[in-house]
């Protein structure tokens, strides 16, 4: 999952991009609310944090603005304004959700999650392909009675890949996803993690294999059976 944070407090922008990745979310951050809209109508990620207070445009004209053009982006309101009137307004505007500063980390996880699951593309908490469930809560991958953990990097890439399997995924939308567009990172690098979950899913036997497509990129497809 991907998400766009808008703080204008660096301090506290760190800290929530510290959060976010360290729970397994690509996270990109800004401290504006014109970056925040340009970021958004890129219709990249899959929920905004978004304070109301912020330079240029506020949090409730970005979540205008993207609604008018016809956004859906789940978004959630993270702000000090906490009077009934302020939230109806921002609810109205097109926000889901609202959190209060401060906050719990707990809290803001489970709200995000939840949000994320009423989504119009609902996100199952378990994804599933022939037969082989990656577990977004524990970020285990599983085939029937056999399972191993994920890294970070690794749960990213296989959940892209598990949401559109049987589908070619060019090397450079994964890098965008889950790096980030101004991330120095170059296509060995998504190699080495693919190269990883090759190993796990022969770990756990999944009928599952991950090919890749020269000038193409990477797909999620059915093991073929080795010749006798």
């Amino acid at each position: 999952m991907r998400v766009l944070i808008a703080e204008d407090d660096q301090k506290l922008l760190k800290s929530l991009l510290h959060i976010f990745k360290m729970n397994k979310f690509s996270a990109d951050g800004v401290s504006n609310g014109d970056d925040a809209l340009a970021y958004a109508m890129t219709d990249e990620y899959d929920g905004l944090i978004l304070d109301i207070m912020m330079p240029g445009m506020d949090g409730i004209q970005v979540i205008k603005e993207l609604r008018a053009k016809h956004i859906t982006t789940p978004a959630l309101f993270l702000t000090a304004r906490t009077e009934v009137p302020q939230r109806i307004e921002g609810l109205d505007a097109g926000a889901d959700d609202y959190l209060s500063k401060p906050f719990s980390t707990q809290e803001l996880l489970a709200r995000v999650r939840a949000m994320l699951r009423r989504r119009d593309n609902y996100a199952p908490e378990l994804l599933e392909v022939e037969n082989t469930v990656l577990d977004r809560s524990t970020y285990e991958l599983s085939y029937l009675s056999r399972s191993c953990a994920l890294s970070g990097r690794e749960y990213q890439v296989m959940e892209m890949l598990m949401e559109k399997p049987f589908m070619i995924i060019p090397t450079e939308q994964l890098i965008t996803h889950i790096w980030g567009w101004n991330a120095e990172v170059d296509t060995s690098v998504v190699w080495v993690h693919i190269s990883n979950l090759r190993k796990k899913i022969e770990k756990v036997r999944a009928p599952l294999q991950i090919r890749f497509v020269r000038s193409a990129g990477y797909i999620l497809e059915r093991r073929r059976e080795e010749k006798q």
